[in-house]
């Protein structure tokens, strides 16, 4: 974070301009996702470019050569007649074709960009958490969306346009030597020079479109913090200071568009220019031609058609290689997500652990977020299938660290847990997961109904399970008063509920899921003492038979547990239950005396 008039406030370590030269395999990549549509949308796109090239390349014979040549240096009408009579069917074939065209590369262009960022969102679910604590959501969000719709253009149009405008310039320079090759010669003489020219925008171009999605993610990524953080913002009457450095990353978007787009706009003059240049040379070159008698008049008018058409496709592929520059800007970002692996990962002859009894070891356990800094160290833990244990201690003690390696999000640096006697790292992650229930502090409510939000624990049960669920965890009660009941709607972050309510829809959540091991991470910390006592109440009969690890800072909730262990600075000082530890005098001890004591000064 820099100072208030900084350039930079935070820094996005994923969010930087990629140098790397022209990949064609990258390309290739990209490409292969029109591959489940080559033998079903392509060839029909590909025949109506045909038929739309072909009329293009017939109609200038027509005019030039038949037309004038023959039907009007003859008089001959009758012809001339027929002439305009095909000509014009030529141009009904060709405006079919267009249409069709167009429908069905749209029709390729959507389905590819829906199979690119559908193969995107599904890859990042299964990233390692590793992968979120370095990025922003909304430098992924970039990704998901900005970064794939650039995309869009390129195959929408891009493909099928661009092996069209090659066979028309592959066609209009072979007629163009047939009709005249003196004449083709003088002036196609231009076409080094606009080849050198274009080249040497290349890279400037393409760093400039780079630039432009590194300032968009960054953008992206204040306007997702700030809207989320709007009541911290407003609570710290911190407005103005967030208006101030919004307007400075806009107006770093701002220029960054500007730059790309005054470079983008260098290649169509470069193209004009090269047009002149050879209408000048046709004109001069062809009427001392015709002066000499070596072309006719009609071949010359068909000639000049030839030129006008070519210098069309020469600006289009132009602008599609500008966008290719864009498109492989994003690609790249595209693709170093769809790259990354995830740290977590499973074996190939993973144990299936169906039957979790849900016996808990850790075995001289070390671990590093960063590994430099230690977050555990030397843990040395047994958890008895069915038992509670509860974790004491100050914040950055290890805690939730320690909750975090038995749900596997991040694996130890040294030493083992292990679940039922085996390695966690050796267990199926999926059932795993499926088998360890996980409530946390600040609960996440999705958009949608109370009914799916807690069903989002187990997408198949019935209703009647959802609200067996609510009502043993003391969240029937408020739900039934809602007007909608179950089926309230609740927005993002579910802003319309109460801190307490939204934790009482994750308990039951959780509950419905019916986890052999609970972890509840100071899940009671946002609950009034009235819906603790419901809550815990429920939990000593819901517990019976699950192994579960309570995390609080409230040392009431924990008197019961069967173990606690006290943590400081990833070490285990004190282990024992309630009483035991009691006794003992040591840092439990104090950390009872002094909530009492707190609590003896409110009263």
């Amino acid at each position: 974070m820099a100072d208030r008039q900084g350039k930079e406030r935070f820094y996005y370590p994923d969010d930087r301009v990629i140098e790397k030269p022209f990949n064609w395999k990258q390309l290739i990549r990209l490409l292969n996702y029109m591959k489940p549509y080559v033998k079903t949308l392509l060839p029909k796109a590909a025949a109506a470019m045909i038929v739309s090239t072909a009329v293009r390349l017939i109609v200038p014979i027509i005019i030039g050569v038949y037309a004038f040549d023959k039907a009007i240096a003859h008089q001959d009408y009758l012809l001339l007649y027929w002439l305009v009579a095909v000509t014009a069917i030529l141009y009904l074939a060709s405006y079919i074709s267009n249409w069709f065209r167009i429908r069905t590369t749209n029709q390729l262009g959507q389905y590819v960009i829906h199979d690119l960022r559908a193969g995107l969102f599904n890859h990042i679910q299964y990233l390692s958490h590793r992968f979120f604590d370095r990025r922003s959501a909304g430098s992924i969000l970039v990704r998901i969306i900005n970064d794939v719709n650039s995309m869009q253009d390129l195959f929408t149009n891009g493909v099928i346009n661009t092996l069209m405008d090659l066979i028309t310039l592959i066609g209009i320079f072979v007629i163009l030597f047939v009709l005249s090759p003196p004449l083709a010669v003088a002036v196609l003489v231009i076409i080094p020079i606009m080849f050198f020219i274009s080249t040497r925008l290349r890279r400037s171009i393409r760093r400039a479109w780079q630039k432009v999605r590194m300032k968009m993610s960054k953008l992206n990524s204040h306007l997702n913090e700030s809207i989320q953080g709007i009541r911290v913002t407003q609570s710290f009457t911190q407005e103005y200071e967030n208006m101030k450095y919004f307007n400075g990353v806009n107006m770093e978007n701002y220029l960054a568009w500007k730059e790309a787009s005054k470079k983008n706009a260098m290649f169509r003059p470069f193209v004009d220019i090269s047009n002149a240049a050879g209408s000048a040379i046709l004109i001069w070159f062809g009427v001392y031609l015709i002066h000499q008698g070596s072309i006719a008049i009609g071949t010359f008018v068909s000639f000049s058609f030839y030129l006008g058409m070519f210098w069309g496709p020469i600006s289009r592929l132009g602008q599609v290689y500008n966008q290719l520059l864009v498109a492989m800007a994003s690609s790249e970002r595209i693709f170093e997500f769809l790259d990354e692996k995830p740290n977590i990962r499973e074996k190939e002859n993973a144990v299936s652990m169906k039957g979790i009894r849900g016996t808990i070891d850790f075995n001289h356990v070390e671990f590093a977020y960063d590994r430099t800094r230690k977050a555990l160290k030397d843990i040395n833990l047994h958890i008895p299938a069915g038992e509670t244990l509860a974790l004491v201690g100050h914040t950055g003690s290890g805690k939730t660290t320690i909750a975090n390696l038995i749900s596997r999000f991040y694996d130890v640096t040294s030493g083992q847990v292990l679940l039922d006697g085996i390695d966690i790292r050796d267990i199926n992650l999926r059932e795993l997961r499926a088998n360890v229930g996980t409530v946390i502090q600040e609960t996440y409510i999705f958009s949608g109904t109370i009914m799916e939000n807690i069903r989002f624990g187990k997408p198949d049960a019935t209703d009647e399970e959802v609200i067996r669920a609510a009502e043993a965890v003391g969240a029937g009660q408020f739900i039934d008063a809602l007007p909608d009941g179950y089926q309230t709607e609740v927005e993002e972050r579910g802003n319309v509920l109460s801190v307490g309510e939204r934790q009482l829809i994750s308990f039951a959540r959780a509950l419905l899921s019916d986890p052999q091991i609970l972890i509840l991470d100071e899940a009671t910390a946002s609950i009034d003492t009235e819906t603790e006592m419901v809550i815990q109440a429920a939990l000593k009969k819901l517990l019976i038979g699950r192994t579960s690890i309570i995390i609080a800072h409230r040392l009431s909730t924990i008197r019961d547990a069967d173990h606690i262990v006290v943590l400081n600075e990833g070490k285990i000082i004190e282990q024992g239950d309630h009483r035991q530890l009691m006794e003992h005098r040591g840092k439990y001890y104090d950390l009872v005396l002094s909530q009492y004591n707190m609590l003896d000064d409110v009263s």
